[in-house]
């Protein structure tokens, strides 16, 4: 599933695409064929994204949500797009710019009370300006779940995945297993600040790269998949050389280095 960086790079480039412009909206696959047909026309006003949640929000106060889930996928096309083929959700067309949707697991036209239960359901989105972190320290020092659990509940914090959830609490020299109340308020306030770095440069990088090019010894631009991180999917921790393990928490690949995150 992609992670926030991703979310909200795609409504960046979605918006710069097809924002100020009339839409012409269809759903070839026909499973969004009386979405596609309320939308079709309209004058798309801005893309926002939080978590993992896209809005459009279009003219006449019509709003689509869109949540791409396990395996929804964008395609963008800035010429001629290829014919419509297969499982194809949703095309949105305004000049010579094409977004294609595949394989969501949400594609749905929402009003604004639909809109405020979904998002009363997310914690705060640490790449949102209105982020407010104080939700998420109320949720985590007051539960007896792991912090690595924590971190990648919708509901505590928006936006984190796997990746990011491994990396920030390496970094932070805390251990996936620990209680989330076990952390203290600056443990707490450090752990968002890097959660906060490092999906931001994911937006800015278009990937997630997490070693600094001090402990890389090389430019980040130049670090290959395998170099971009520090304990998630390695042997050996980047940042000593100890032993990285590996093991199930709630049902998604946890990583942590024994020597760096006891």
């Amino acid at each position: 599933m992609p992670e926030g960086h991703t979310i909200h790079r795609a409504a960046r480039r979605h918006a710069e695409l097809l924002a100020g412009h009339e839409v012409h909206t269809e759903s070839p696959q026909g499973r969004f064929a009386d979405g596609a047909a309320a939308l079709d026309g309209h004058q798309l006003l801005q893309v926002d994204a939080h978590g993992k949640h896209l809005f459009y929000r279009f003219d006449d106060d019509l709003l689509l949500h869109v949540h791409l889930g396990l395996f929804g996928r964008f395609n963008v096309y800035t010429a001629d797009p290829p014919e419509p083929r297969g499982a194809l959700r949703l095309r949105m067309q305004a000049g010579d710019a094409t977004v294609d949707l595949r394989g969501p697991t949400a594609c749905e036209l929402m009003d604004a009370d639909d809109e405020a239960r979904l998002l009363a359901r997310l914690g705060p989105d640490p790449l949102r300006g209105d982020a407010d972190p104080e939700r998420a320290w109320q949720r985590i020092h007051k539960s007896t779940r792991p912090i690595g659990a924590l971190v990648m509940d919708q509901s505590v914090m928006a936006g984190v995945g796997n990746v990011y959830r491994a990396e920030a609490l390496h970094v932070q020299r805390i251990h996936p297993e620990r209680e989330g109340r076990s952390l203290t308020r600056a443990e707490f306030d450090a752990l968002w600040a890097t959660i906060t770095t490092m999906l931001g440069d994911g937006v800015r990088a278009g990937r997630i790269i997490t070693v600094t090019a001090e402990d890389a010894g090389k430019p980040r631009s130049r670090l290959k998949r395998g170099e971009r991180t520090y304990v998630y999917k390695q042997s050996a921790c980047r940042s000593c050389g100890g032993a990285v393990s590996v093991w199930d928490m709630a049902g998604r690949r946890a990583w942590a280095c024994t020597a760096c995150q006891r």
